[in-house]
C-alpha cells in the first residue's frame, strides 16, 4: 500500500468547518471487507487456571467472552458515534492461552460485503471479549490487565490490504 501524500492526510470524520460528520459512503463500491484485531489479557496463575479449565463460579469464560465479542461487533455503531451500522456477515473470536505468561491472546475476524470497512467492529469485538474475561475472573484477580488492542489486518475497499508489522 502506498503512503499518503501530506495533502491527502486528513481526518475523514471532520467537515470543511472542522465539525464532526459521518463519512458519505453512498458512492462507494461494495466489496468483501475483512478486519482482524487482537488483544491480550494478563492475569494471575489462579485466574488463568480457572479460565482454561472452565471451573470458575461464572461458568465457561471462553464461551461467554466469544458471545460477548460477537454481540459487540454487531452493536459497534451504537457505541462509536460516527460508525455506520453494518450488516455483519461473519464474526469469529479465537482465544490462545499462553501458560508461560498467564495470558490469553484474543483475535477477532469480522467480515462483510459492503461499502465501508469493519476495523472498528473487529476492535470492538476483541475489546469486549477481553472485558468479559475480566468480568468473569475479577473475583479471583482484580489486577487483570488488558493490553495491546490493535488492528492486525484489513482488506477490501480502495485502500487494499493493511497488515500490522511489529516494529
Amino acid at each position: 500500500m502506498d503512503e499518503l501524500k501530506p495533502e491527502e492526510k486528513k481526518l475523514t470524520h471532520l467537515d470543511e468547518n472542522g465539525m464532526p460528520t459521518m463519512v458519505d459512503v453512498s458512492s462507494k463500491t461494495e466489496s468483501v471487507r475483512i478486519a482482524t484485531a487482537a488483544a491480550s489479557v494478563y492475569m494471575s496463575q489462579d485466574a488463568f487456571q480457572l479460565a482454561i479449565t472452565g471451573e470458575g463460579k461464572k461458568g465457561d469464560v471462553f464461551s461467554t467472552a466469544k458471545i460477548a465479542g460477537i454481540m459487540a461487533a454487531k452493536k459497534t455503531s451504537e457505541l462509536i458515534p460516527l460508525c455506520h451500522p453494518l450488516n455483519i456477515e461473519n464474526c469469529d473470536i479465537v482465544f490462545e492461552p499462553v501458560k508461560s505468561k498467564n495470558c490469553i491472546n484474543i483475535k477477532s475476524i469480522v467480515k462483510i460485503s459492503g461499502k465501508t470497512g469493519v476495523e472498528m467492529e473487529s476492535l470492538t469485538a476483541v475489546s469486549v471479549a477481553a472485558l468479559t474475561i475480566y468480568d468473569m475472573l475479577k473475583a479471583v484477580d482484580k489486577s487483570i490487565r488488558i493490553t495491546d488492542i490493535y488492528l492486525l489486518r484489513k482488506e477490501g475497499g480502495k485502500s487494499g490490504i493493511y497488515e500490522y508489522i511489529k516494529k
